[in-house]
């Protein structure tokens, strides 16, 4: 496994010198793999949305992060999103505006699927605004005295167990047989994937083109880093990531500049 880089940035405070948790990057075989330990990364995790469409290279100079991956869905028709975010404890994207999904009737059957598939937290909880991470379906409750910091749905939950069903990325007919398939679930392509391990692990892992999977694959790579959780964001030609200016992700289709989003994660 080659490692790519280890930041151990030097922090100056009033005189007195100390180190930053590290971002961990490597690369193998066509795969990065993210690891931020430590409770300090959790306030640093963040997610924003733009409300015109652009690349996770503009997302990453307008944050000035550090790394910035791609997060939710959306429609490239209207640029709406297709996925709750949640930023600085408040709902800056709901798909429910989006005129397109609560219009087409296939869709409009399957809201409710739609609507609690897979997301990403950070939760603050207490007077003492400790924070975690969680994998949640999106209607799942916060513990009491809780509240949701920033959060990106996506989906599916893939580890410990793929819903696709249950988050209508697939249909079957009465059969058995598989008639719809969103996201190329089943198909091998690029991907981004968070997850988390024990209390304060997470993990972030961008499947490039080199090395494409369907979430079967996924399922079996995340489980073999023992990984408690994991979900996918959006991927095929959206899978991107920025690290510094360092390192850049952006699918080979296209014309190279990367294609344009609607939200991110950011690590500042």
């Amino acid at each position: 496994m080659k490692k790519i880089f280890i930041l151990t940035g030097l922090i100056l405070f009033f005189g007195a010198a100390t180190f930053a948790a590290p971002i961990d990057i490597t690369f193998d075989d066509g795969v990065y793999h993210i690891t931020l330990k430590g409770k300090s990364f959790m306030k640093k995790v963040k997610f924003f949305s733009s409300e015109a469409l652009i690349t996770n290279r503009e997302a990453h100079l307008k944050a000035r992060a550090k790394l910035t991956v791609n997060a939710g869905f959306f429609d490239p028709q209207n640029g709406k999103t297709i996925s709750y975010i949640v930023a600085d404890r408040l709902t800056v994207e709901d798909p429910l505006f989006n005129e397109n999904l609560t219009s087409d009737p296939i869709l409009r059957k399957n809201l409710d699927k739609i609507l609690n598939r897979t997301e990403f937290r950070v939760v603050e909880c207490d007077a003492n605004r400790t924070l975690h991470y969680e994998i949640v379906p999106h209607k799942s409750p916060v513990d009491f005295g809780c509240v949701v910091r920033t959060s990106a749905q996506a989906g599916p939950l893939v580890y410990p167990q793929l819903k696709l069903e249950e988050e209508f990325f697939i249909v079957k007919n009465k059969d058995g047989e598989i008639v719809r398939e969103s996201a190329s679930v089943l198909h091998k392509t690029a991907r981004t994937i968070i997850g988390i391990k024990g209390n304060d692990e997470l993990h972030i892992l961008i499947f490039t083109d080199e090395h494409p999977m369907d979430l079967y694959d996924v399922q079996a790579y995340v489980k073999n880093l023992g990984l408690d959780r994991a979900m996918a964001f959006d991927g095929g030609s959206s899978t991107s990531m920025n690290y510094l200016d360092k390192y850049e992700v952006i699918s080979t289709k296209g014309d190279g500049g990367g294609r344009s989003l609607k939200s991110f994660l950011v690590v500042n």
